[in-house]
């Protein structure tokens, strides 16, 4: 089933790809680069997106609101359709900020998403208008929430495809973890204040070094896998060159988004012939 469904997805590329790219640029210049605003919007501050632990608000006022229809509670279900009205928009905000960062497969994804919310948002706002003008209107009422759950329903099922399918707002290093064992970088010498691309094994790091002091760092973005080597070096912190994410480079802490999660450290320690380096436990506060 999931296969015919992500055809059918896909098959929406010829409008939901020139839509996207539109509600990208405005809405690149409403949030700012790597302002304050997307960083609480995107989940900064938390560790983890946003967007998703707020849909829970909508999705489980609706259902509710669904059962108190079907079983005659009016005035219960028509106070848990306000209530998922606000969550809807409040959704819709958090949402907005993720998209300013999803490009090709995920842009289209992303905007096939965000159309099935805002009509299903729309059918309960009239639903929601017409349960406010009385009881003439109940039954076109009903039909449209329902209605509106049908258009969430769909829309959360290709919100999951996005986070799922496509790793979108995912932890890239997830699976990575930190262990005692010391690994050869394949460079000797580090140029002063210059981002030096190494691997130790397999896994590729990005050396930087102030003084006598080599940081290191996961040199795939958290975020969407971005080359951190190739970003730039701002207060103390790498910039990743795709979105713009900066983490601290003494510790791999996120300091801006898309990013909400940090990124694996390394400590580099000399020996004969070259340089060792080996992955540091994730910081817990």
């Amino acid at each position: 089933m999931r296969r015919r469904v992500v055809r059918l997805i896909e098959a929406q590329e010829w409008w939901a790809r020139p839509v996207g790219e539109w509600n990208q640029r405005w809405l690149a210049a409403a949030f700012g680069a790597a302002g304050p605003a997307k960083d609480l919007l995107n989940g900064v501050w938390l560790g983890h997106p946003v967007h998703p632990a707020v849909t829970d608000v909508p999705v489980g006022a609706l259902t509710v609101a669904a059962v108190l229809d079907m079983t005659g509670h009016r005035r219960a279900a028509d106070l848990a359709v306000a209530t998922g009205v606000a969550g809807m928009v409040a959704s819709a905000v958090t949402g907005a900020a993720d998209a300013v960062d999803t490009y090709g497969r995920s842009q289209v994804q992303a905007t096939v998403h965000a159309s099935l919310m805002v009509g299903s948002l729309t059918a309960y706002l009239a639903s929601l208008g017409l349960r406010a003008a009385g009881p003439a209107g109940r039954p076109l009422a009903v039909a449209l929430s329902l209605l509106g759950y049908a258009g969430m329903a769909a829309g959360a099922y290709v919100g999951g495809e996005l986070a799922y399918g496509s790793g979108n707002m995912v932890d890239r290093h997830a699976w990575r973890a930190a262990g005692a064992r010391w690994r050869r970088l394949d460079v000797a010498e580090l140029p002063e204040g210059a981002l030096v691309r190494a691997k130790a094994g397999a896994e590729p790091l990005v050396l930087y070094r102030a003084g006598e002091t080599v940081h290191a760092l996961h040199a795939t973005c958290a975020h969407a896998g971005g080359p951190l080597d190739e970003g730039t070096v701002v207060d103390g912190c790498v910039r990743c060159p795709w979105h713009g994410s900066q983490f601290r480079l003494s510790d791999g802490r996120v300091v801006h988004g898309p990013a909400v999660y940090d990124q694996p450290a390394y400590e580099v320690r000399a020996v004969e012939g070259g340089l060792e380096a080996r992955r540091l436990p994730a910081p817990i506060d």
